[in-house]
């Protein structure tokens, strides 16, 4: 059986993933930003192999959270599931990042960065990132006017780059991004179109499946099936600027 270490496991599709996966007889280490959090989700949190606790919106928990996760061991999967939507402001980390840029881009690059590499890395991505090119020129927002929904698809293609980046840098390593789709969850609504489970069924596959189909590498994901992302996410060219750009912000660098 794996251990699996899932950011963002309080509620929604992180926690969905974690129950599914714990019901599969795997070991979770489960993540959130705060003690309260864990306590919340009492008998949820006892089953687990472990905590890791940090706030993603800062670089300093965000390398705590690494160091938690180092010191119980290396993970046969890791699922960057934590992420945030609808920030109508940009707000300001303690490094003076926006508070999307931080949590959906920067905290797993640094997370993938600091953690000891595992076999298998899902990132969770969006459909929505197809709007989200040409970032690089302002990550950090400082020369537009802040647009939340543009920073949440920049933000998703982000993660799309990161993880075909990374399938070509570590080939030992089977690196995957997933579009959960618009999911009934406290993020996406209640009207939202897709359940739960079809959200965390792809992520929580990719992690642990012994099937052909899911070993393979840098491939995005939509509900079982493989699909097309954004042009810009695939270039490699897009990917080590991109790449670059992490490291001069977090001060972390890439293996």
């Amino acid at each position: 059986m794996a251990i699996v270490f899932i950011t963002g496991t309080a509620d929604g599709l992180g926690r969905a993933a974690a129950e599914t996966l714990l019901r599969e007889g795997h070991r979770v280490l489960l993540h959130a930003r705060s003690k309260d959090r864990i306590h919340a989700m009492g008998d949820f949190a006892s089953r687990a192999a472990g905590f890791a606790i940090g706030d993603l919106r800062s670089a300093r928990e965000v390398r705590s959270i690494a160091d938690q996760v180092n010191a119980i061991g290396r993970m046969d999967a890791v699922i960057h599931n934590a992420g945030v939507y609808t920030e109508q402001t940009r707000g300001s980390t303690p490094e003076g990042h926006p508070n999307t840029l931080a949590v959906n881009s920067l905290a797993p690059y640094m997370l993938t960065a600091l953690m000891e590499r595992p076999t298998r890395l899902v990132y969770l991505s969006s459909g929505l990132h197809r709007g989200g090119e040409g970032s690089l020129g302002d990550l950090n927002w400082t020369k537009r006017p802040w647009d939340w929904a543009r920073a949440y698809a920049e933000s998703k293609l982000h993660v799309v780059a990161l993880a075909l980046a990374l399938s070509r840098r570590w080939p030992e390593v089977l690196s995957h991004a997933v579009d959960p789709g618009w999911a009934r969850t406290k993020m996406g609504g209640l009207n939202a179109p897709v359940d739960i489970d079809t959200g965390q069924r792809t992520q929580s596959w990719l992690a642990v499946s012994g099937e052909p189909a899911a070993n393979v590498s840098g491939r995005y994901w939509r509900h079982l099936r493989q699909e097309a992302p954004a042009n810009e996410a695939t270039r490699p060219e897009f990917q080590e600027r991109m790449i670059a750009e992490f490291a001069r912000l977090t001060g972390v660098a890439l293996p």
